[in-house]
């Protein structure tokens, strides 16, 4: 039987593929693909790899080759070379924790959506200037949470974000209320005892449960 395709990334906003966006660090890349199946199965399609071990790159190779029906990204993404690893990986959107002008730039010429990392309003006015409206907000709870994300409504509504950091079940709920909050990130489906000895259906379960979050 095959699945249909996985929603394009640059055909539909990273922020409205799914509620939450795991946030993976992958130790073993042949954990990669059951890993992903679990989190589609579950309803979770928009996977952010993150580019911090390295197994990395090829978790990334592997889930764009095996799993058609997952969005994989590139995570932790911090400088020009990357941008270009990733995208040869086959990562179809690029998410990064901050951002400076020559990253910026680079993302930008990738060819494939891209969530900068922002925690100030400065950072969210430059990029604006730039034309970039999608960010992530990052480290979420430590820069401010649901109450900063709210302050920032007001005066810049055109700006919308990915919180990623500290966010828990029971927290996701209040970000995704905010009307400038299209998802969020998370590591709470992913939990190590489960990741350690391949328990890929308690991951699917979890990640059922957070693909079940509602925005308003």
């Amino acid at each position: 039987m095959t699945s249909p395709a996985a929603p394009s990334a640059s055909a539909v906003s990273v922020l409205d593929l799914a509620p939450v966006v795991p946030v993976v660090v992958i130790d073993d890349a042949a954990d990669a693909v059951p890993l992903a199946r679990a989190l589609v199965a579950g309803g979770l399609p928009a996977i952010e790899v993150t580019l911090r071990t390295p197994a990395a790159l090829d978790a990334i190779r592997a889930i764009a080759a095996e799993v058609p029906d997952a969005v994989v990204g590139a995570g932790t993404v911090i400088s020009r070379a990357g941008v270009a690893k990733a995208i040869g990986a086959g990562a179809r959107f690029l998410v990064s924790p901050g951002w400076t002008p020559a990253l910026l730039d680079a993302m930008q010429g990738s060819g494939v959506p891209f969530l900068p990392g922002v925690s100030t309003t400065s950072e969210v006015v430059a990029l604006l200037e730039q034309g970039v409206r999608e960010m992530k907000f990052f480290p979420a709870e430590a820069a401010g949470g649901t109450a900063y994300l709210k302050s920032l409504a007001g005066p810049l509504p055109q700006a919308r974000f990915c919180p990623t950091g500290g966010i828990s079940l029971a927290s996701a709920p209040t970000y995704l209320a905010l009307p400038n909050v299209g998802c969020v990130g998370g590591t709470w489906m992913l939990p190590q005892d489960a990741l350690a000895t391949g328990d890929w259906p308690r991951v699917e379960t979890l990640a059922r449960e957070a693909a079940a979050l509602q925005r308003p």
